[in-house]
C-alpha cells in the first residue's frame, strides 16, 4: 500500500515536497515514481527512480526543476518541487513496480497510491 502526502495550495514560484510511504518491508525491491493528472487531461508520467535511487528519469516538463529521491530505510519516496507553475496543478499519484521500465512506460503492472492534490495559483 502506498500513501502519498504533501500536496497543497501554493503560489507560483513556491515549492512543495511530496512523500509516498510504502507499507512493505521490501520496498527496496521496487522501482517507484510519480504521475500526475490535471483536470480534463490524462494521467502523465512525472518522474521515476530505481531501486537504490541511483537512476532517475524525468518528464521533459519537469526535468531540471523537480527532484525525485528515496529513503529505503523509511520506505519512502519523495518528489521535491521547487519553482512551481500553474501548469503543475494536478493530482499527483505515487507508484511502484518491480521494474523501472514499468514505471516509465506506465505499465499495467503498477501499484498505485491514492493521489494528493497540488494547486499552484498564479
Amino acid at each position: 500500500q502506498l500513501q502519498a502526502s504533501g500536496g497543497g495550495l501554493v503560489q507560483a514560484g513556491g515549492s512543495l515536497r511530496l512523500s509516498c510511504a510504502a507499507s512493505t518491508g521490501d520496498f527496496s525491491y521496487y522501482a517507484s515514481g510519480w504521475f500526475r493528472q490535471a483536470p480534463g487531461k490524462e494521467r502523465e508520467f512525472v518522474a521515476a527512480i530505481g531501486y537504490s535511487g541511483g537512476t532517475n528519469y524525468y518528464a521533459d516538463s519537469v526535468k531540471g526543476r523537480f527532484t525525485i529521491s528515496r529513503d529505503n530505510a523509511k520506505n519512502t519516496v519523495y518528489l521535491q518541487m521547487p519553482s512551481l507553475k500553474p501548469d503543475d496543478t494536478a493530482v499527483y499519484y505515487c507508484a511502484a513496480a518491480t521494474t523501472l521500465r514499468a514505471i516509465i512506460v506506465g505499465s499495467s503492472n503498477i501499484y498505485w497510491g491514492q493521489g494528493t492534490q497540488v494547486t499552484v495559483s498564479s
